[in-house]
């Protein structure tokens, strides 16, 4: 299988975490999914939460990556992986938000969005991956008031949308 991986290093700043979508979302079309597909506002979304839990709740720097994979066989559209690496060691803590908190649902998000997720020791620190079959329906989020630490709304839980 082949595999297209782009990356970019990400400061430690919660500021560039707009730059991190803006890039992804350029990287995005440049693989040959549109701006306006599911599957683009689904990768975006969860490229902001992974790239700000690294850089707020670590503190350090961190590098995003995005793998591309080419259809294993005739009629599949591949998978797209994103990875984003930091230098803590501390593993990820999922958290359940209640209610009106601001923060705490960014792995249940992926978790949710995400065909596949995990994490892994990596050199010093710890990747988190999640993966999306290109393939596979979408869940549909729709966005609405209410900012999260680095200016994204968050979905209601009542919004996401799973498709039948």
């Amino acid at each position: 299988m082949q595999v297209l991986q782009v990356q970019l290093e990400v400061g430690p700043d919660p500021a560039e975490v707009g730059r991190a979508r803006r890039w992804a979302r350029s990287r995005l079309v440049g693989s040959g999914i549109r701006d306006d597909e599911p599957l683009a506002e689904t990768l975006i979304l969860l490229i902001s939460e992974l790239v700000t839990n690294a850089v707020v709740h670590t503190g350090c720097p961190a590098v995003l990556r995005m793998l591309f994979g080419a259809a294993e066989t005739a009629g599949t559209a591949g998978t797209v992986r994103v990875e984003v690496a930091d230098t803590s060691c501390r593993p990820p803590q999922q958290r359940h938000a209640a209610g009106e908190d601001t923060g705490g649902r960014g792995l249940e998000l992926v978790d949710g969005l995400a065909d596949r997720w995990g994490w892994q020791p990596e050199g010093a620190g710890k990747q988190i991956w999640c993966e999306v079959d290109r393939g596979a329906p979408v869940v549909q989020v729709q966005m609405q008031a209410g900012t999260h630490g680095a200016g994204l709304h968050e979905p209601s839980p009542a919004v996401v949308t799973h498709p039948a």
